[in-house]
């Protein structure tokens, strides 16, 4: 694990270095600047544009009295997708603007959570009411 970490440490800004060499002996050294600091632009637009639609949602939701857990999800993969629009690189610009993609980030969600039913049989989504959780509480003082 640690040798995993120091690989994308050290390797991620590695090929960065390479890719904006090469293409900045293609386009030329200010072109790649200004194309690297456009690209960070419009990202950060995006992902605010998204992050706003999105806390909409939660509010709605959570008005309903339902737990918006995959759009807590879906929120912490914009904002990975910022932080990879910050970082300058064409690399980190491509994974920042495929997280951009909802049906893309969806299925990242999807694929890592298993949504489960309320009741045996209910498929999710399907469920009458808000979730009630039962249990015992003692109040210290």
């Amino acid at each position: 694990m640690p040798f995993l970490f120091l690989l994308i440490i050290i390797g991620i800004p590695m090929i960065e270095i390479y890719i904006m060499i090469q293409v900045g002996s293609e386009i030329g050294a200010f072109p790649t600047i200004a194309l690297a600091i456009l690209t960070a632009i419009v990202g950060i637009w995006l992902v605010r544009h998204q992050g706003f639609g999105l806390l909409m949602r939660v509010r709605e939701m959570t008005d309903r009295g339902e737990v918006p857990a995959l759009e807590v999800l879906d929120g912490a993969l914009l904002l990975v997708a910022g932080l990879f629009l910050l970082l300058p690189g064409f690399m980190t610009d491509t994974i920042g603007f495929l997280l951009l993609v909802p049906p893309l980030r969806h299925w990242i969600v999807g694929r890592y959570v298993r949504v489960i039913p309320i009741r045996p049989g209910t498929p999710p989504g399907e469920a009458e009411g808000p979730r009630v959780i039962e249990g015992d509480y003692r109040r210290e003082d």
